[in-house]
């Protein structure tokens, strides 16, 4: 299961927030503390239950004693003393046919909450997750233009703790802020390398210090991909390549049940693979990017051109008059209905997507292919053209093995990925 690694003072929040504030179970808590900060087996242990049943959900004594190839007595007494800490909650009995009824056990949702921020780029989307993974508030589409300025960076602070102040818990309960952000990130060391990048410090440290909660970030694509495992469509499968089509290219890689992230955090950077000999620069600086040709932001340079050299759309008035930008919503909404010429595109960019697409099939050989982002809203006008062309450059014994789906979660694969990975944060592999 994908864990990322944490710091100390991530853990001694976690474990801080999350015992109870009674006075009696102060010295239980400071005990626990300084478990963790000796690195002491029992924490360790601890950490593991409360991890398995994260990613396992509510479980009896026995089941989870097995898959941690632990002895059911020390099992046993590891969950009483957690339920009288307050970290995991008794569900009751375990309907069975016959025999002892044993007591499942699971996480305390009340033990503690986690933010996840999902940066557009005309908006942003938060989320505040409970203990078990609930979403409790979600608000999406709250305006926003993401821009690397101090200003936005500004903004995008004084959003989030608009957020904070407006929802119905205990703010020091809140145990992490994770932020999904757009190209090259390293969330281990937090720095940011596309976006905010204006300071030497890393991102996380400046909106850890800004923001007065612990922060940590990812690439906006991975947290997408994270989202989808989590919550969306996958049932089970190890090997994922999700795609995300939105105003940029990218996609996330799980092999064998973790997200691979690369030596720095800079794995994923699909849509600036040198394809195409075009004389159009990429946002990255260099010419030729599959981005330049597959992505909404070509979606949308395409259909202004045309339209503009005379073709017809129903976005033609709208595009001619200059007055507001051009949104990617629009286009997709005139995809949906069913408007000729954005249809067109469309499927064009589907094709030179599904070619290299099935160079990633090729090298991977993926139980499952999730397109998503903005462009998957499109649904088949997308998915199928990009199947088509898959089938036709890709070996055949290997795309035999890869289901291509559309993402499942839509525009809140990102928002959920966030949360979840907000969480996942607080706990070592």
């Amino acid at each position: 299961m994908y864990l990322y690694c944490t710091n100390s003072s991530f853990i001694n929040n976690f474990f801080y927030y999350l015992c109870p504030k009674e006075h009696k179970k102060e010295d239980m808590k400071q005990h626990l503390l300084k478990e963790i900060e000796t690195g002491s087996k029992n924490a360790l242990l601890k950490k593991k239950i409360i991890t398995h049943y994260i990613y396992n959900g509510s479980s009896t004594i026995t089941d989870l004693s097995k898959e941690l190839d632990l002895s059911v007595p020390t099992v046993t007494k590891f969950i009483s003393e957690m339920c009288e800490d307050g970290y995991i909650n008794d569900y009751g009995k375990l309907e069975t046919s016959g025999g002892r009824h044993p007591s499942l056990y699971g996480l305390n949702p009340e033990s503690g909450y986690f933010i996840g921020v999902d940066i557009k780029k005309f908006a942003i989307n938060i989320g505040l997750i409970n203990f078990k993974g609930d979403m409790v508030e979600l608000k999406m589409n709250i305006p926003f233009k993401c821009e690397n300025t101090p200003n936005a960076l500004e903004e995008l602070c004084k959003l989030i703790l608009q957020f904070i102040k407006k929802v119905d818990i205990d703010s020091d309960k809140i145990l992490n802020i994770n932020i999904n952000v757009s190209g090259r990130v390293n969330p281990e060391s937090g720095y940011s390398f596309s976006q905010f990048n204006f300071e030497e410090r890393p991102l996380a440290e400046v909106l850890t210090e800004r923001i007065g909660f612990p922060v940590t970030i990812d690439n906006d694509t991975r947290g997408m991909t994270y989202g989808e495992y989590m919550q969306g469509c996958v049932k089970g499968e190890k090997d994922i390549i999700f795609v995300n089509i939105s105003w940029g290219l990218g996609i996330g890689i799980i092999i064998d049940g973790r997200i691979y992230t690369g030596k720095s955090g800079f794995s994923g950077e699909f849509g600036h693979t040198n394809v195409f000999d075009n004389e159009i620069i990429c946002h990255c600086g260099k010419k030729g990017c599959l981005e330049t040709e597959a992505s909404g932001t070509a979606l949308h340079r395409i259909l202004i051109e045309r339209i503009q050299k005379g073709e017809s759309s129903i976005l033609s008035n709208r595009i001619l008059s200059k007055e507001n930008p051009l949104t990617l919503d629009e286009i997709i909404a005139s995809v949906n209905k069913e408007d000729p010429l954005c249809i067109e595109i469309v499927e064009e960019i589907g094709q030179k997507l599904g070619k290299q697409i099935a160079g990633l099939i090729n090298i991977f050989n993926p139980e499952l292919v999730i397109i998503g982002g903005t462009l998957s809203l499109t649904g088949d006008y997308i998915t199928q053209p990009i199947k088509t062309a898959v089938r036709k450059y890709s070996l055949n014994l290997v795309n035999k093995d890869s289901a291509i789906i559309t993402s499942k979660l839509k525009d809140k694969a990102g928002i959920v990925g966030a949360c979840m990975l907000a969480r996942s944060r607080m706990f070592e592999s």
